[in-house]
């Protein structure tokens, strides 16, 4: 059940279950499958049965799964679904670097290590907190709709920056980007909340990106071409260097 501790020893009790959809889909469904109906009482196979079959594909992009998230004050959780498509130094975002005024100085100007992951319209699509922490800052940018894969649409595609205060001096921005299908960004938390590390904190409607801002002196434990799943893999530890390597195969 949701709120259960498990552990490496076996504590818990662990079954495959249906996973809920989330409400922001529901009526896309519900539309769809009435759509359906009418066309298969009308007789209008040609029409009934794509719709019916649109009416399964939308149910499935709204899926949210219950994820089991590690527990750890220096654990980066990945926020996202989807394909490690980018792990570079960068700038952080002036949105999410700038002292604003609200209380969080930002992340500076510094290049630190963006971990860049790329949803398509089969992944899961909630997005969750990587960290534990307070919500200072939920910066909305309207902007393009180029393919989320690519490494300019961190700054011309349509984005929300979220900045979370861990507290001791820590702090980790994310960007939800938008992407060549989607078309919205929805928030479900703001500045001032306090949000647990692997709480749901938003969606992006139909395939896009999700870009990880690490802290300094910390090092990805994740390698490109790699699939994390939101909620459940650790992107790295806060203030760890480590080399890792892969093998594609």
């Amino acid at each position: 059940m949701a709120g259960d501790t498990f552990d490496n020893h076996g504590r818990g009790a662990a079954s495959w279950s249906w996973p809920a959809i989330h409400p922001e889909g529901r009526k896309f469904a519900l539309i769809a499958a009435a759509l359906s109906a009418f066309c298969a009482f009308m007789a209008w196979e040609t029409l009934a049965w794509p719709l019916a079959a649109l009416t399964l594909g939308i149910l499935a992009f709204f899926r949210d799964p219950r994820r089991v998230t590690p527990l750890g004050d220096k654990l980066v959780i990945s926020p996202a679904d989807g394909l490690i498509t980018m792990i570079a130094q960068v700038p952080p975002p002036r949105e999410l670097s700038l002292d604003d005024g609200s209380g969080a100085v930002g992340l500076g100007s510094e290049p630190v290590t963006r971990i860049s992951i790329f949803m398509s319209v089969f992944d899961v699509h909630i997005n969750r907190a990587p960290i534990a922490g307070t919500v200072r800052r939920v910066v909305y940018i309207p902007g393009r709709f180029l393919n989320a894969d690519l490494d300019k649409a961190s700054e011309e595609n349509e984005r929300q920056h979220i900045l979370i205060d861990r507290g001791g001096g820590v702090q980790l921005g994310f960007t939800q980007i938008a992407g060549l299908v989607a078309r919205r960004i929805v928030p479900f938390v703001k500045p001032g909340d306090m949000i647990a590390a692997g709480q749901r904190v938003g969606l992006i409607r139909f395939g896009s990106r999700v870009d990880v801002y690490l802290p300094a002196d910390t090092d990805p434990q994740v390698v490109l071409g790699q699939r994390v799943l939101a909620g459940e893999t650790v992107l790295a530890e806060i203030g760890r260097r480590v080399t890792i390597e892969g093998v594609n195969q």
